[in-house]
């Protein structure tokens, strides 16, 4: 059975048991129009862990050749290495299968390029940027495009985590499968939060980072243009001993800040919240929408590419010391 056919409950393969595929299970296991079917990780203790607390009937598999050959499959949730995913994106659409994949949807700009073509047809391939789905940032966007603040004027983001102290002896310490480090990984999501929020391209970067003790780099700080002639002020501390984040959108009649999970808007020297926010939701929730046939794909595969360009400029201007410009790419 294929997705365009299919009908709830939907039979999930999850591919991927480690942190981020628990998240990706529970949300799951508690939407009645799923079923994990099977779990599939390397290491079967894993799967077998995520099959005893959220689905006791589901196929264990340490591939996902033996968890396809003992069932049908509407939908695959890839929670993976980065450097994966290109191959099983391929393998699951080239079956019919229909894909929510983890970010950074690929290792490279030219495989990147590849699924965008890809995705032109066949099975559905969305991307799981959570902030996509947020109310606060899904209000925000709807604030922008409404004109009511006119013209972004300049945008500024810090964030913070205690990311580095968890690295250690993973795949998020290596080069190879983490390039980006703390800006690739964690960081993506709020670049993709300045372009799905603003709607503006990005245009040149500048930036610095630092590795401090580990692998990968882990502070990064840049500064950058977007659209015509808007300047972006980003911050990523990954070896900080608290989670904080906070987005301010300053436009030409006022303010928008994204803060704690609150959105408030700013007008001659007072803040106040935006209590008629969007519906809130997720990745999961929305892939068994699309699934379903009653929404958009929201995050589909060309926004990697504007992600991928602006981190990868952010990270050769760190090498290099010199803007990198990005019209043309």
């Amino acid at each position: 059975m294929t997705p365009q056919t299919a009908k709830p409950p939907f039979q999930i393969l999850l591919l991927g048991c480690g942190q981020i595929g628990q998240l990706h299970a529970a949300r799951l296991a508690a939407d009645p129009r799923a079923r994990i079917v099977a779990l599939v990780d390397p290491n079967r203790e894993a799967a077998a862990a995520l099959a005893a607390t959220y689905a006791p009937e589901a196929i264990v598999a340490t591939d996902v050749e033996a968890a396809l050959g003992s069932g049908s499959v509407d939908g695959a949730v890839i929670c993976t290495p980065t450097g994966q995913h290109f191959s099983q994106v391929r393998e699951f659409r080239s079956r019919g299968i229909a894909v929510s994949c983890e970010k950074p949807l690929a290792d490279s700009r030219e495989r990147i390029v590849d699924l965008i073509a890809d995705a032109q047809h066949g099975p559905l391939l969305t991307i799981a940027y959570q902030r996509r789905y947020s109310s606060v940032f899904r209000t925000a966007r709807r604030e922008i495009q409404s004109g009511r603040f006119g013209r972004v004027r300049s945008v500024v983001v810090y964030n913070c985590e205690r990311w580095a102290q968890t690295i250690s002896g993973t795949w998020r310490n290596d080069p190879r499968q983490n390039p980006g480090g703390y800006l690739g990984d964690a960081g993506s999501h709020k670049v993709d939060m300045v372009f799905f929020v603003t709607g503006l391209p990005p245009r040149e970067v500048h930036a610095q980072s630092q590795k401090r003790s580990w692998n990968v780099d882990v502070v990064t700080q840049i500064t950058a243009v977007i659209g015509d002639d808007v300047p972006l002020t980003m911050a990523f501390i990954g070896d900080a001993h608290h989670y904080y984040e906070e987005f301010r959108i300053h436009c030409e009649l006022g303010d928008l800040i994204v803060r704690e999970n609150t959105l408030e808007f700013a007008q001659e020297n007072r803040r106040e919240s935006i209590l008629d926010l969007e519906r809130e939701s997720n990745p999961d929730e929305a892939f068994l929408d699309y699934l379903s046939g009653t929404a958009e794909n929201t995050a589909p595969a060309d926004i990697a590419l504007p992600v991928w360009d602006f981190t990868t400029a952010a990270l050769e201007s760190a090498n290099t010391r010199k803007i990198v410009c990005l019209s043309g790419r």
